[in-house]
């Protein structure tokens, strides 16, 4: 995505990347939208960087995505729409899906409804993993017929950047 500088049309709540600090950005402040994956936006203001949530698409002027899967005929929840929408989260400095960055270790269906999953951080001390957490759990809870999801951030085995997959290391000059 090519960075532009807009004016934020109203207040807006973000979070400093990488703390998870949150703060508010005023209306009227220009940005500098830097990414615009997954329904979320990374932007830098005054220097800092910081990832505004896609409620707060108004505020810089974009419309919100909304992630909808259509109820399978079954009435059981699909696998395939779970991974659809671990995909649709994005790390805010690195512009690659969480899946693709190999952050998911496991991602598995107990009682025909929960989802239990299994991720990881690039680094552990990472204050964004509560923000990529409440993502994970938004977005696979909004497939049909999930009535739960748990996510449990695990530090072993250590990410490195061989869990990529070769599209995101290709995506990122590593391959």
């Amino acid at each position: 995505m090519e960075q532009r500088i807009i004016s934020t049309l109203r207040d807006c709540p973000a979070r400093l990347v990488p703390t998870g600090d949150p703060i508010n950005i005023p209306g009227g402040t220009f940005v500098t939208l830097t990414q615009n994956l997954g329904g979320t936006y990374t932007v830098i203001m005054n220097g800092n960087m910081a990832r505004v949530d896609g409620t707060d698409a108004d505020a810089l002027g974009l419309e919100s995505e909304t992630l909808e899967f259509a109820p399978p005929a079954d009435g059981q929840v699909d696998m395939d729409q779970v991974h659809q929408a671990l995909a649709s989260v994005y790390d805010p400095e690195i512009p690659v899906n969480i899946v693709d960055l190999g952050l998911i270790y496991r991602c598995e269906l107990h009682n025909d409804s929960e989802v239990h999953i299994d991720m990881t951080l690039t680094a552990p001390g990472c204050g964004m993993g509560p923000v990529l957490v409440q993502d994970v759990e938004s977005r696979v809870g909004s497939v049909p017929f999930v009535t739960s999801v748990d996510v449990e951030l695990v530090f072993d085995p250590p990410w490195s950047r061989d869990m990529m997959s070769e599209e995101a290391q290709l995506e990122l000059g590593l391959f």
